[in-house]
């Protein structure tokens, strides 16, 4: 079957149009706006980042299949086609595009960067998150009293937070670099020995969203998990209370 020029045509750009349409409903796909105060912020972010990366990868395949497609040689003309190069205002438009769609993308990566991590006042709870080799210890700072949790491989931990208030969580290592992700709050910062990084945030849905170490520190690595669950503060409370005689008891023995 022989197609004519309008037929190639069109079999090059609907495949990309199709790709566009399926990118900008499902780029968000795995995330939700909402879930935390951190996805209020960088939703919209990481949103258009891929619409953008969409949009360049089609332009690219575009340009690729192409001249493949259109400017083949003739089965009777000469063995080589006319060839060209240094095409100035071209070689131009391919380094300033990027340049602009990269520098794009730092400037709203940076002021979406600023806004995550400066610290407000209307902090109810503090949290340490103490990563080691190889699982989690959870210290609730604002019970009264250190009250630890502290995970295995075997056994990993749940960090227990309240929806709707403001916890600032600081971030250790006393080991080597772990990394504190939860994915479904798009957010994840380093603990580094020797150094405290603090991340602060409100989880907004109750329930359980798997956490893990997302820098590879060692031979368990893989089983470094965590559990987030979110709590009505009612909860909370009640959670912290039936911690504490578990912490006088395990101080006694």
């Amino acid at each position: 079957m022989k197609f004519n020029t309008t037929q190639r045509r069109l079999f090059v750009i609907a495949p990309a149009l199709l790709a566009l349409t399926g990118c900008a409903t499902d780029a968000d796909s795995g995330f939700s706006g909402d879930a935390s105060s951190i996805n209020e912020i960088t939703h919209s972010l990481w949103t258009y980042s891929w619409l953008a990366a969409a949009v360049v990868g089609v332009f690219t395949a575009i340009l690729i299949v192409w001249p493949a497609i259109f400017h083949r040689a003739p089965k009777n003309g000469p063995e080589f086609p006319k060839q060209t190069q240094y095409n100035v205002p071209v070689e131009i438009a391919y380094t300033l595009i990027p340049f602009f769609i990269v520098a794009g993308l730092f400037y709203f990566t940076i002021v979406k960067q600023n806004e995550i991590v400066t610290p407000q006042e209307n902090v109810k709870h503090e949290i340490v998150v103490n990563g080691f080799q190889w699982s989690w210890q959870f210290t609730y700072l604002d019970a009264g009293e250190d009250i630890t949790v502290t995970g295995t491989p075997a056994k990993p931990p749940v960090l227990v937070v309240p929806q709707g208030e403001r916890v600032r969580y600081t971030i250790v290592s006393n080991d080597v670099v772990h990394g504190f992700w939860i994915p479904e709050f798009m957010i994840q910062m380093q603990n580094l020995p020797g150094v405290t990084n603090r991340l602060e945030f409100t989880a907004n849905k109750l329930g359980d969203f798997p956490g893990r170490c997302n820098i590879l520190c060692g031979r368990n690595h893989a089983q470094m998990l965590f559990t987030v669950r979110v709590v009505t503060p009612a909860e909370y409370e009640t959670y912290i209370s039936n911690l504490k005689p578990e912490v006088e008891k395990a101080s006694l023995t």
